[in-house]
């Protein structure tokens, strides 16, 4: 696989992937009988939560050994597209939040 630098096409990929993420993570509460007063605020804590592990802000180690994870995107070809940095999926995240719960 070829890794390519593409941060425009990459940060519309993010926008999607984190989209989706806070979509099924509240269809899941919801499932689950999680009251609507309270379906936001748990999706978001599980959307934000979930968005710092991929961005590598959230620190992850276990047994001495460290994980940095570096989101990247795979096209239709040989290719994977990155941002050059760490993902900034939190961003995309809390955006998709606004629009799912507030139109």
């Amino acid at each position: 696989m070829k890794l390519t630098l593409a941060s425009a096409r990459f940060d519309d990929q993010q926008a999607i992937f984190a989209s989706e993420i806070v979509e099924r993570i509240k269809v899941k509460l919801q499932e689950g009988g999680v009251e609507q007063d309270t379906l936001e605020d748990l999706t978001a804590s599980i959307a934000l939560s979930i968005a710092g592990l991929i961005d590598d802000v959230a620190e992850i180690e276990v047994d001495g050994i460290e994980v940095h994870p570096y989101l990247t995107f795979r096209t239709d070809s040989d290719e994977l597209l990155h941002c050059g940095e760490n993902a900034n999926t939190y961003d995309h995240a809390y955006g998709a939040m606004r629009k799912l719960f507030h139109g």
